[in-house]
């Protein structure tokens, strides 16, 4: 095999995410109704693509996500390296005045290139991706799987596609993200390059966000 494509979604939605509270990779949070009809569309659209393999974090919300592709037969496997970042102390909590100011230092800190520096009694994003290689490097040892779809999360999506694309971690807030996006990317095994094919594509949940306007 030459070449490897990666389709890579953010799962759907939760009511954390409804809600605006972090979740993590503390917060093991299901789809909410929402979040299920988006799962629904995304694999009305792509149903039709051969998957080789389903890749997931270990967290439940993730695998809702490719629940219906899973049923397909395709084999799958959860990798703990795709987990979400670690928000620490501030997981599962509604944020206030104050978090809006913690946050903010961070993404600043972050964005001016201190990516050491970790969430409160969680992770940064330094360690996120040292986790994230042994899980990508085992993806792209599987030679013989193309395509394979990929379901992590926000934070750690923006992180993954920072370093496969050769960017430094302070831009990774340049990938936007929301639930049941799509990134597609193509690994050449020759060059050891990936190439960005699509991004933050949401076409898929256009009948779904249309049907939430009327």
């Amino acid at each position: 095999m030459a070449k490897k494509e990666l389709y890579i979604i953010r799962h759907g939605e939760t009511d954390y995410n409804r809600r605006g509270v972090v979740q993590g990779s503390g917060v093991d949070a299901s789809l909410n109704d929402m979040g299920r009809a988006q799962a629904a569309a995304f694999f009305q659209a792509y149903q039709h693509v051969p998957f080789a393999k389903i890749y997931t974090s270990t967290l439940i919300r993730t695998y809702q996500t490719v629940e219906s592709f899973i049923e397909l037969g395709i084999p799958f496997e959860k990798l703990s390296g795709l987990n979400e970042i670690s928000w620490g102390i501030m997981e599962g909590k509604v944020p206030n005045t104050l978090d809006d100011d913690y946050y903010r230092t961070l993404i600043e800190n972050w964005s001016a290139g201190n990516t050491a520096m970790p969430t409160e009694q969680g992770e940064s994003p330094e360690q996120v991706m040292a986790r994230q290689r042994p899980a990508i490097d085992h993806i792209l040892a599987q030679t013989d799987e193309s395509p394979v779809l990929v379901a992590m999360h926000g934070r750690a999506m923006r992180i993954l596609l920072s370093w496969l694309l050769g960017y430094p971690l302070a831009r990774m807030d340049q990938f936007e993200h929301s639930n049941l996006c799509l990134y597609k990317l193509t690994y050449t095994y020759q060059s050891g390059t990936f190439t960005l094919d699509v991004a933050n594509d949401t076409a898929h949940l256009f009948a779904v966000n249309s049907y939430l306007e009327l």
